[in-house]
């Protein structure tokens, strides 16, 4: 950092110790990135660097010395989460957190843990979708004492840790005074009352893990790979809400059949006389079987439609079935096809 120690602090080159701390002590306060009306993290940084080096009887002689040609020789980078004065460490994220009101988010509800599963369906399913039925062993709420924690019967009672408030103050010194901040109580878990006789299945925790059985609903549609969400079916939380549970869809192939965009697609082999003569094709689709006019004279590679059988939009439009046509070329020939190739050859044909 090619910046004058002593103009970042705001002091003279002949403070004090003391002098260097106090200017400190109000610039940290003022730039920390928590203060919502002044936080700035590069100055932040800039006023803990020159802090470091100042504050250091033998560094700061050395930058006396050498100017701003020590700043790039090796003090410039460190641990912006631990420092201090005479080796002793302060944690300066937490001191800063709850001083500026990281405490008070950290207070935020609590939440149970999120939840990741896969599930394969068949190619028919992912295209008109279907309803799943999974069992999940994890956490979840006490069904005999519905998440209360206490005895079926019983009362709560006020927690006597907390009186009732759900919060305990925590003060705690550190090198920039003394700082008081509000933690959720971790007796009562932030709820202010406990049971006065605890549960028998959940031992007072409201919640127990158990295998419950999770219905799941495939919309129409459904691409391979893509994710449903489900809010509050993952793991339960005492006095918190519940996680999410997250499936991610794995959408067999198909022999058949394939996916472009909403459109589904098969191919279709035919002779040789029909591509050339026309002919009709008996052919399996998602709706069932159809007949499937070839008309006469297409080329391979050639794609029919048959609109409506394809992925539905919606509840009133889908797709369209495409079919893609390949031609199937005799092998062995008889005597008397082979001659009637080849006067379709003297023909043109």
């Amino acid at each position: 950092m090619s910046q004058d120690y002593y103009s970042v602090l705001g002091v003279l080159k002949s403070a004090s110790k003391e002098e260097i701390k106090k200017a400190f002590h109000r610039l940290a306060r003022k730039y920390h990135p928590d203060n919502k009306d002044s936080g700035d993290e590069r100055k932040f940084k800039e006023i803990n660097e020159a802090y470091q080096i100042l504050s250091n009887d033998k560094k700061r002689a050395e930058y006396d010395t050498y100017g701003q040609a020590f700043s790039g020789s090796g003090f410039g980078g460190f641990d912006w989460g631990n420092f201090g004065e005479g080796g002793v460490e302060f944690d300066l994220g937490d001191i800063f957190g709850e001083f500026f009101g990281g405490g008070a988010r950290r207070e935020r509800k609590r939440r149970g843990r999120d939840i990741s599963i896969d599930i394969e369906i068949p190619f028919r399913e992912s295209i008109f979708g279907a309803e799943r039925r999974v069992l999940l062993t994890k956490m979840s709420l006490c069904a005999t004492c519905a998440g209360s924690g206490a005895k079926h019967g019983t009362s709560q009672i006020s927690c006597k840790l907390c009186n009732g408030q759900g919060r305990v103050q925590e003060t705690r010194s550190s090198f920039l005074g003394t700082f008081t901040s509000v933690k959720e109580c971790a007796a009562c878990r932030g709820r202010g009352q406990i049971p006065k006789e605890s549960c028998q299945d959940c031992r007072g925790q409201g919640i127990i893990r158990k295998q419950e059985e999770i219905v799941v609903r495939i919309p129409t549609g459904i691409r391979d790979g893509e994710v449903i969400r489900m809010g509050g079916k993952g793991e339960a939380m005492q006095g918190g809400i519940s996680g999410d549970l997250y499936i991610k869809i794995r959408v067999q192939a198909h022999p058949v059949f394939s996916r472009d965009g909403n459109n589904v697609v098969m191919e279709l082999p035919i002779k040789l006389t029909d591509a050339l003569l026309g002919g009709t094709y008996t052919i399996e689709t998602l709706d069932g079987v159809i007949e499937l006019k070839v008309p006469a004279g297409v080329s391979f590679g050639e794609v029919l439609r048959v609109r409506g059988k394809g992925v539905p939009f919606d509840e009133k439009r889908r797709g369209d079935f495409l079919v893609k046509l390949t031609i199937r070329l005799p092998k062995n020939l008889s005597k008397k096809a082979k001659k009637q190739f080849e006067d379709l050859r003297e023909e043109g044909i």
